[in-house]
């Protein structure tokens, strides 16, 4: 019970906010990534080259969002339309939003090792959701690769469900991926 009590207060001390892709923190959360997991797949590194596709360009982008302590940022996530998805047109009584993309893709979703546990992730799937949620999304995929078993337990944990392998990752036959589908009435 205690630590249910304790991970809403600490939640309820971060907050989410929208940032730009090059934002300082941002960047910083994102290369605090990278560097944290290359290293686990640095024997595939050679005979699997990343894919095309793979990195987030900016014409893509839908979101980013960085969860701040205060002023410090624990955690990092964005939101891009997948190279070569088109946009759907949306079905709305009221004409609001005529057109928005089917589905929208998570990337970079980080948290820093000190505040993980602690329901941050889950504000930031959360914050990234309802992003794609009112740009009109019927879904929200994701990859995630198999040695990180903690991430593929937090989005299953969070309702997300594995699907096949999709582009721009069916190169990387390590990959796991899920979706999410959203609600938008």
């Amino acid at each position: 019970m205690l630590e249910g009590m304790m991970r809403v207060t600490v939640a309820q001390q971060v907050q989410v906010r929208a940032v730009a892709w090059d934002d300082p923190e941002a960047v910083w959360l994102r290369n605090a990534m990278t560097a944290e997991i290359v290293p686990r797949y640095a024997d595939r590194a050679a005979s699997m080259p990343l894919p095309a596709g793979m990195a987030v360009q900016p014409a893509e982008l839908v979101y980013a969002g960085v969860a701040y302590r205060g002023d410090r940022g624990v955690g990092h996530i964005a939101l891009r339309h997948l190279p070569g998805s088109p946009a759907r047109p949306r079905q709305q009584a009221t004409g609001d939003n005529p057109a928005g993309p089917s589905e929208l893709e998570i990337k970079r979703m980080f948290v820093t090792a000190s505040v993980r546990g602690q329901g941050i992730g889950r504000l930031l799937l959360s914050a990234a959701e309802n992003v794609a949620a009112a740009a009109g999304a019927q879904r929200v995929v994701l990859q995630t690769g198999d040695r990180q078993p903690e991430a593929a337990a937090l989005y299953e944990s969070a309702g997300y469900t594995r699907i096949p392998i999709f582009a721009p990752y069916l190169t990387l036959p390590y990959s796991l991926c899920f979706e999410k589908r959203l609600s938008n009435s």
